[in-house]
């Protein structure tokens, strides 16, 4: 293949990243968007830096040390780093590459004042934007300073930043090549930055102009305040003009100066109409890339001239509807307490088997509540359920009710789907109705078992079908709902009447303390009864505190104590192995393929507790709970009618107690059933291995389940769709889900809206009662959990698959949750002070700094 060392922009376009990088890839496409003027110039490609690598003797050998450096390594990166670039700097370009520049700085004018900026690879990517990694010079005048600054660029591939940037990203150092733009140099009257989404808020219907006098480089660098021109509908409905203009100019022939612009302080740096135009003008590169651009103009002699165009890549995205009308998402992750991405087969299993349609972007789930919301009468009961969950969710959507004609409304009418709750029947407080729940659900995980033994191929995927439908019957089941609607019922009438009549605040989180059936509750108290077996077996502690693979349950036979340990860990994951965090992804590894996860919450427990521990922890609750109630009962007795008060008091205690342990089963119940799925579905996998079409089993985590299933009967498979699909995971970890999204791409996550916390106070959801104070400890990975008794637990999230920790630990802080999401159910079945839904608590609170947790009021105070 003949190398080209250069390459006019008109000669690229955006198909050839790997050839000009990205920012020369879309230079080249946007001079091919009719209406859209890009600066004269060349590309000296990636072909040319491989060969002036290759006089570079050290650089392979550095870029191997590089990427072999741990992440937290700040100091070898910096080092490393800074060799490289003397490295590549230091090196005499070949003739003939130097001679293929120099002719094309010809066509241009040889002493031409040009801009030199690099463009790698891995830049401007729709999952990657690199913005400012690399380096860009400008009014570079000449052959000899243009070379000089090509191998500048070069270098700028190792900056530390850049180099950090690449780690964060999951880009491989040593696939990175850089090319290096070359432009003839604009000397604009003024020059800025759109977005033609706004970056704030995620609108994808709201444009952004950031403006200046002279060069953009100034406004980028912050060496001047920008003039911001808000577009929407082909109108300026926002600006914010600078008080003080300053301006970098570009002035032929000599260095850019920064200079007061005393002669344009009172006039803006664009005229609206000016502003309308330029975003014309970012709608169609948009609709040329396909996705929100960040682009960079400058405006010389009247015309605009684009320098840049890069997706922006901090949007969460808009799930796809197909039509032109107005959404609202509800997310589904914040119920679930789980908002991390999920690979595309976990986000097809669980709209499969969901019980209302759901909606996928960013790699997260989402329902559509745009006909609920449309509706006054569901619009109320929308709300209400919302709030009681999750107060954020609800003051988002009413943000969202505020805008005039966003949602239409519609006469009242049944909006389909499954009802909210169960029936409003009562039910009596019958632990019979609870077991009968518990046993229909084993019968059908077990059927299930037995059926998809003899199930492969197409077959499978066929009987699958059949299965989810089963799978929602079992969810849908009209007494699973009326009774676990009896007990969040129940708790609720309990909160508000004792409030009401006795002053009581979050009575119920007492009067459910070791509520009996909770079988995520359960599954915490019983690692504590397995860290009783280990805890007398100190050559047993040793070696699980150096383990470091998934094989040591068969290595504990050897050792004294080790065959009970391994029966008991064996035992615990028999009942709850097929638990995980983030459980509702079916691509998630569970405790039974990765036990040791379970080891640094085993070895705490031996550290921590003695022997019996869950035995007295869940008999202190029950005694709290008794002596609660016998106190609640007969001071209610005490007052007015207080024999009635009493008596519907006691229906209500006997309800909660009955049925909200019941709470919890369900989700267990689908986690048993998905891991049956996931099982038959890894055997196909592993058939696929074996037959040369998947390279590897775990590939199929990046199919959706319908085309796994073409796969399997095709037996093909598209291996640039699932590295895109890995790609576009790796990307989607770098995005924060919104607890609402609209079809217009806002991004809503709500306000308490409260004057009664304290200065510097964080301000979250009281979810269990309580106040106490202790370290906090950040711990953003269950697996790397170290706890002392007396801790209080700061995290993002918490599903059941936390359970375990809380045991352990005096309080619980998480960003994300709602009153009857799992780790405030759990928090309360515990006696933990709770406040979830704090925002960025994981960012805000240190890693060992003393707070308080006011778990009966929702905030958390810090302490000296």
């Amino acid at each position: 293949m003949i190398q080209r060392y250069v390459l006019d922009l008109h000669e690229v376009d955006e198909t050839q990243a790997a050839v000009v990088g990205g920012k020369g890839a879309h230079l080249g496409g946007l001079g091919r968007i009719e209406g859209i003027h890009v600066p004269t110039g060349f590309c000296v490609t990636t072909d040319a830096f491989r060969r002036a690598m290759d006089k570079v003797p050290v650089l392979d050998d550095r870029i191997e040390q590089l990427s072999h450096l741990k992440p937290d390594d700040r100091e070898g990166v910096r080092a490393l780093s800074e060799e490289i670039r003397r490295a590549i700097e230091g090196t005499a370009v070949p003739d003939d590459l130097a001679a293929a520049i120099t002719g094309a700085l010809a066509r241009l004018g040889e002493q031409a004042a040009c801009a030199v900026r690099s463009s790698a690879t891995a830049e401007d990517l729709p999952t990657a934007s690199f913005a400012g990694q690399h380096d860009t010079f400008l009014d570079v005048v000449g052959p000899t300073a243009i070379i000089e600054h090509v191998k500048r660029c070069w270098a700028s591939l190792f900056t530390e930043r850049a180099v950090t940037y690449r780690r964060r990203n999951g880009v491989d150092h040593r696939t990175v090549r850089m090319a290096v733009v070359v432009q003839q140099m604009v000397f604009p009257h003024a020059a800025g930055i759109l977005f033609t989404a706004d970056p704030v808020t995620g609108n994808r219907e709201v444009a952004t102009v950031e403006a200046g006098f002279g060069l953009g480089e100034a406004l980028v660098s912050g060496l001047v305040n920008p003039d911001v021109f808000t577009v929407r509908h082909g109108e300026v409905v926002a600006k914010a003009l600078a008080a003080e203009q300053r301006a970098v100019d570009a002035l032929p022939a000599e260095r850019e100066a920064l200079v007061d612009a005393q002669r344009r302080k009172q006039q803006p740096s664009l005229t609206d109409a000016q502003a309308v135009q330029l975003v014309q003008i970012g709608r169609r590169s948009e609709a040329y890339f396909g996705r929100p651009q960040d682009i960079e103009w400058c405006l010389a002699d009247g015309t605009f001239q684009i320098v840049q165009s890069r997706p922006i890549t901090t949007l969460f995205p808009v799930p796809e509807t197909g039509d032109r009308e107005n959404h609202v998402y509800v997310s589904v992750g914040h119920g679930q307490m789980m908002t991390d991405p999920m690979r595309p087969l976990g986000l097809s299993m669980w709209q499969l088997t969901a019980m209302v349609p759901m909606h996928a972007a960013g790699g997260r789930l989402f329902v559509d509540v745009t006909r609920r919301l449309s509706s006054p009468a569901s619009r109320a009961g929308l709300l209400d359920a919302m709030g009681k969950g999750d107060p954020l969710v609800r003051d988002a959507l009413e943000t969202v009710l505020d805008r005039d004609g966003f949602v239409p409304s519609l006469p009242d009418a049944d909006p389909g789907g499954p009802p909210s709750g169960g029936t409003s029947e009562p039910i009596e407080a019958d632990p019979a109705v609870v077991t009968q729940l518990i046993e229909r659900s084993q019968t059908s995980v077990a059927a299930l078992e037995h059926d998809i033994r003899t199930k492969t191929g197409p077959a499978l995927f066929d009987f699958l079908l059949e299965a989810f439908e089963e799978h929602r019957r079992v969810l849908g089941d009209p007494l699973s709902l009326q009774v676990i609607t009896a007990g969040m019922d129940a708790t609720g009438w309990l909160n508000d009447k004792l409030r009401e009549w006795l002053g009581e605040r979050n009575a119920a989180d007492t009067l459910t303390l070791s509520a009996p059936g909770n079988v995520t509750s359960e599954m915490g108290l019983a690692l504590l009864d397995v860290a009783d077996v280990i805890r007398p077996h100190s050559e047993v502690v040793a070696f699980l505190q150096g383990v470091e693979g998934e094989d040591f349950l068969d290595e504990l036979v050897g050792l004294p104590g080790g065959t009970e340990a391994r029966d008991a860990i064996d035992s615990y994951l028999d009942r709850y192995g097929m638990r995980c965090v983030g459980e509702i992804d079916i691509t998630r590894p569970r405790w039974c393929e990765r036990p040791s996860t379970l080891l640094p919450v085993i070895l705490d427990h031996v550290r921590n507790f003695a022997a019996g521990a869950a035995e007295r922890h869940f008999e202190q609750g029950r005694q709290k709970a008794r002596e609660k109630e016998q106190d609640v009962l007969s001071r209610l007795r005490a007052l007015p009618d207080g024999d009635r008060k009493a008596d519907e008091a006691k229906r209500m205690i006997d309800r909660v107690r009955t049925f909200i342990g019941y709470r919890e089963y369900p989700k267990y119940g689908i986690v048993s059933r998905y891991f049956v799925y996931k099982n038959a579905l890894l055997e196909e996998a592993e058939r696929l291995v074996r037959a040369g079409v998947l390279a590897e089993k775990e590939d199929v985590y990046h199919l959706t389940f319908q085309e796994f299933h073409d796969v399997v009967r095709s037996a093909r498979v598209d291996d640039r769709l699932i590295q895109r699909r890995k790609d576009e995971f790796r990307s989607y970890h770098a995005l924060t889900p919104p607890r609402v999204l609209t079809s217009d791409g806002e991004a809503l996550n709500g306000a308490y809206r409260r004057d009664d916390v304290p200065a510097g106070a964080l301000t979250g959801l009281p979810v269990s009662a309580g106040t106490v104070e202790g370290r906090a400890r950040v711990v953003l990975d269950m697996a790397e959990a170290d706890l002392e008794a007396g801790d209080i637990l700061v995290t993002a999230f918490t599903d059941p698959s936390w359970s375990p920790l809380f045991v352990g630990i005096a309080g619980l802080v998480t960003e994300v949750g709602g009153l009857m999401t799992h780790g405030a159910v759990i928090a309360r079945e515990y006696g933990l002070p709770a406040v979830v839904g704090v925002e960025q608590a994981t960012w805000l609170i240190r890693d060992g700094q003393r707070i308080r947790v006011h778990g009966t009021d929702g905030y958390v105070e810090f302490l000296p």
